[in-house]
């Protein structure tokens, strides 16, 4: 009989020292995109040029955001830097001003750097004197990662040119990829029944038939989130559903109102697709306060939402105006000096408004009142609808009102949670926008502030969101959405 042999002992692992944090050095867009990325850093170290200070001063005057963000990281700055001025040569820790949130230092630049840059770029120039510093930092601390963050794409390609590390400030990302975003409506699957059907409960509930569901794919529904299912060989009416509760492997299914019938009509006007009928029963209930509707130029999203605020408005007067509010672009920049009065000046921006008017003015009356009573209708309408600016929203409260931000693509998350912040008791928030138009700079379709509250909104019970896939404006649009 072999005798066994004993294991041999582990060889003793060798302790390598670990690897230094990173240090990164903040561009000044960074800061002014957001005030409290000095503390998104977890346990590495950041950096910030005196140029970085330099630039906050030179933008903080002002009433705009980007204003009000470099009074913030200012103010911060100071914060942190008061009663540790002996410590701003080896760094600043930052776990006591950020309440634990990052572990890592502050470090200021407390000394001259003459970076020798290419003859090609100007020195005078602020990014280029950033860039300076990052080479200066990165030959001081041969076995450290040095890297810049900044919004700026340009400065990054030029950075990454000089043989430097670049990156992208990736904090306020919602998703990497938009294609993840929750779209509000679930296909179900063929099986759906047959695996969810046993023991099914039926009941009606204020007209509408409510069903009782257990099976697998039950875990992953939301609330307000809307389920369907085509007509198909073993069904043959259409299937559409919200999902009213969901508990474990239960789920409940309430049906929905077909808004697409000319007895649900709103405004006169009718859903021409599956999603507008979901966006519609959205709109018309009172128990959704919060609304997020996404879809390309002409899925019908203004026409709808104004559609559902006016039959709220003057006919149930389940709400007492509609505020309809827009982006303008340059975002938060001032609306200007011309006369006329704060709707005056935003005319320009609400063109849509006026188009979409001119649409419901015929759609209210099909049997036709002649010119007068069109004229008065109109003049009915514009007396519930008031435009506001955004520049004017802080500290106000908005109490029973139908409030609708259009464009709200181009709202930073902050600038978001501004606005819906407004919403007093009995007030409802729709937000329209394509996350594939956004023209504010440093935004992108992962960190717009219509992507964040997309996302952040879903499955609560009290919000609802829908993405709008078919347009309905025309066939030369639909055509040139495809094509161009």
């Amino acid at each position: 009989m072999a005798t066994r042999r004993p294991a041999a002992a582990p060889a003793r692992r060798s302790r390598k020292s670990p690897p230094a944090n990173k240090l990164f050095v903040l561009d000044t867009n960074v800061l002014m995109h957001d005030p409290t990325s000095l503390f998104r850093f977890e346990e590495h170290d950041i950096f910030v040029p005196i140029m970085t200070l330099e630039e906050l001063d030179n933008n903080k005057k002002g009433m705009t955001e980007v204003a009000r963000n470099a009074r913030q990281v200012s103010r911060l700055l100071d914060e942190i830097v008061s009663g540790a001025e002996d410590k701003i040569a080896e760094g600043i820790p930052l776990a006591a001003a950020s309440s634990d949130l990052a572990s890592g230092h502050l470090l200021l630049q407390t000394e001259a750097i003459n970076g020798v840059l290419p003859t090609a770029l100007p020195t005078a120039k602020a990014d280029n004197q950033i860039i300076a510093v990052v080479m200066h930092l990165s030959e001081r601390h041969p076995g450290r990662q040095v890297i810049l963050v900044s919004k700026d794409i340009n400065m990054r390609i030029k950075a990454r040119a000089l043989g430097l590390h670049a990156q992208d400030y990736f904090n306020d990302k919602v998703l990497e990829d938009t294609d993840m975003l929750y779209t509000g409506t679930r296909e179900l699957p063929e099986k759906f029944w047959d695996e969810h059907g046993g023991n099914l409960e039926s009941w009606k509930e204020n007209g509408r038939t409510m069903y009782r569901v257990k099976g697998p794919l039950c875990p992953d529904l939301l609330i307000n989130e809307f389920v369907y299912k085509e007509a198909g060989a073993k069904q043959d009416k259409p299937f559409h559903a919200l999902v009213r509760e969901r508990a474990g492997k239960t789920a409940v299914l309430e049906t929905l109102v077909d808004y697409s019938h000319h007895k649900n009509s709103v405004w006169g006007i009718l859903a021409r697709n599956r999603e507008q009928n979901f966006a519609l029963n959205l709109l018309m209930n009172p128990e959704v306060d919060f609304i997020t509707l996404l879809g390309q130029a002409g899925t019908g999203k203004t026409l709808l939402t104004l559609a559902a605020g006016l039959t709220q408005v003057l006919e149930t007067k389940l709400y007492s105006e509609i505020i309809m509010t827009r982006v303008t672009v340059p975002v938060g920049e001032d609306i200007g000096f011309l006369p006329g009065t704060e709707e005056e000046k935003m005319t320009p921006w609400m063109g849509a408004l006026e188009d979409n008017l001119d649409v419901l003015n015929k759609t209210d009356d099909p049997n036709g009142s002649g010119e007068w009573g069109r004229a008065a209708t109109m003049d009915l309408i514009r007396s519930r609808i008031k435009v506001k600016s955004l520049n004017f929203m802080r500290g106000r409260t908005f109490l029973n009102k139908f409030l609708i931000i259009d464009e709200a693509q181009n709202l930073t998350p902050k600038q978001m949670k501004t606005l819906i912040t407004r919403a007093g008791p009995g007030t409802k928030v729709v937000c329209l926008g394509n996350i594939a138009q956004i023209d504010t700079p440093y935004l992108t379709e992962g960190s717009s502030g219509l992507t964040y509250v997309v996302d952040r909104f879903k499955g609560w019970p009290h919000s609802g969101h829908v993405t709008l896939q078919r347009g309905e404006r025309s066939r030369l649009a639909d055509h040139a959405a495809e094509v161009l």
